[in-house]
């Protein structure tokens, strides 16, 4: 499926032209400035072939990317793994071969790759081949399938390597794609135009595109998304969460809590692990993150300290903190505190 047979306004090579970020015969120079939108990796001929005219064009919406590019020779491309950010790629002409962990995929316009952070991954970019792709936030990801569950995650979110565009969540998806990319770049244009990066319309883009990606693309949370797993939880694991928001700035333990519904520790560990995928703790740890964050965002910036609002909720160690909190909320406690 051709991505212009989806989108015949604006054709593929007018895509994001507004948004240039290089255009370039020198290697060093692509590498440099794609990983400014990517992440460190190597890039190196694949063949005695020495064709190489790369060019990249790039609009970043709030925790997503829209780009369109092409190496224009035979590279190889080895990032090691993405850093922080789940990458969909769809080729608009020739092919890529793709290794990601041990699955290797060839993507074409019939197939596009979605692939996932922390995995090996390796790419063979041929002559030819120009690809329109999707940056997805990691933190941004997690917290929009959180939102979905109702409860934190257990494990990071593991796509399958390859979308196959001829199926029905194929086309489904790619039409979400086909009017995003056609939207940006009218963006702003003609009289009475709303910019995409208005906040408001923002925040929705953000969210449908995550969500159809969510629901389109077979993931390691696939089942608990579309409820197939069991979503009635006992009543002692809605008493357990009840009672943490109401005392989360106690010294909980784990066998407080057992306590005071009545069961063992071993028995609420499984209910959380069965109807939360998380442990007891763990949801603890969530809300009092939660704590620090509102206390951050809604306070004032001379009387609120990041240090004073960790220790009351409990966070002793300032560096385990943080990380935590970047993770949940995609950006350091100081930066939220800087932005209430």
């Amino acid at each position: 499926m051709n991505f212009d047979t989806l989108a015949p306004q604006p054709v593929p090579g007018e895509l994001l032209s507004r948004y240039p970020v290089f255009h370039t015969e020198d290697m060093d120079e692509a590498r440099r400035r794609g990983a400014d939108v990517f992440c460190d990796h190597r890039l190196d001929f694949a063949g005695a072939d020495r064709s190489f005219d790369a060019r990249m064009c790039y609009r970043r919406l709030r925790g997503i990317g829209l780009g369109r590019m092409t190496y224009g020779g035979d590279v190889t491309i080895d990032p090691g793994q993405l850093d922080a950010f789940t990458l969909v790629q769809m080729p608009l002409s020739g092919h890529e071969r793709i290794r990601c962990g041990n699955i290797a995929i060839d993507s074409c316009p019939g197939v596009a790759s979605v692939v996932s952070p922390k995995r090996p991954v390796t790419m063979q970019h041929s002559a030819g081949t120009e690809k329109i792709f999707i940056r997805i936030d990691s933190g941004v990801l997690e917290r929009h399938c959180i939102q979905h569950l109702g409860y934190d995650l257990r494990d990071s979110i593991d796509f399958r390597l390859d979308m196959h565009l001829d199926s029905v969540a194929g086309r489904r998806w790619m039409r979400a794609v086909q009017w995003l990319f056609a939207e940006a770049e009218q963006d702003g244009v003609g009289e009475g135009a709303i910019a995409l990066s208005s906040p408001l319309l923002a925040v929705q883009i953000e969210q449908m595109l995550i969500s159809m990606l969510l629901m389109c693309q077979p993931n390691n949370y696939t089942e608990r998304l579309q409820g197939q797993s069991p979503s009635i939880a006992p009543a002692f694991v809605k008493r357990v969460e009840e009672y943490i928001e109401e005392h989360a700035d106690e010294a909980l333990t784990i066998v407080d809590l057992a306590e005071y519904v009545g069961v063992s520790s071993r028995s609420l560990f499984a209910g959380f692990r069965r109807f939360r995928d998380t442990t007891p703790m763990n949801h603890l740890k969530e809300v009092r993150l939660k704590r620090v964050h509102d206390a951050l965002l809604n306070g004032w910036a001379g009387d609120t300290t990041v240090t004073r609002e960790a220790m009351r909720w409990g966070f002793s160690h300032l560096g385990h903190f943080a990380t935590a909190y970047k993770r949940r909320f995609g950006e350091s406690p100081s930066e939220t505190l800087t932005r209430g």
